[in-house]
């Protein structure tokens, strides 16, 4: 898999800079989430599906 070159933050991301967060980006077949204090360490990749599943589990807490 290629890296993603759409990166975003969640608006929730805090103060300043907005650097204490995780940042996802999306491609048609997964889902891809980074660290934003350390962009060009490793990633972590999830089947769009189960990134939605654990998205909406999150929601419904």
């Amino acid at each position: 898999m290629t890296t993603p070159d759409n990166w975003r933050k969640s608006s929730h991301s805090g103060g300043g800079d907005g650097n204490e967060c995780v940042e996802i980006a999306n491609s048609p077949t997964h889902v891809t989430v980074r660290d934003s204090k350390a962009p060009t360490d490793r990633t972590l990749a999830f089947p769009t599906p189960a990134f939605t599943t654990f998205i909406n589990a999150l929601k419904e807490q």
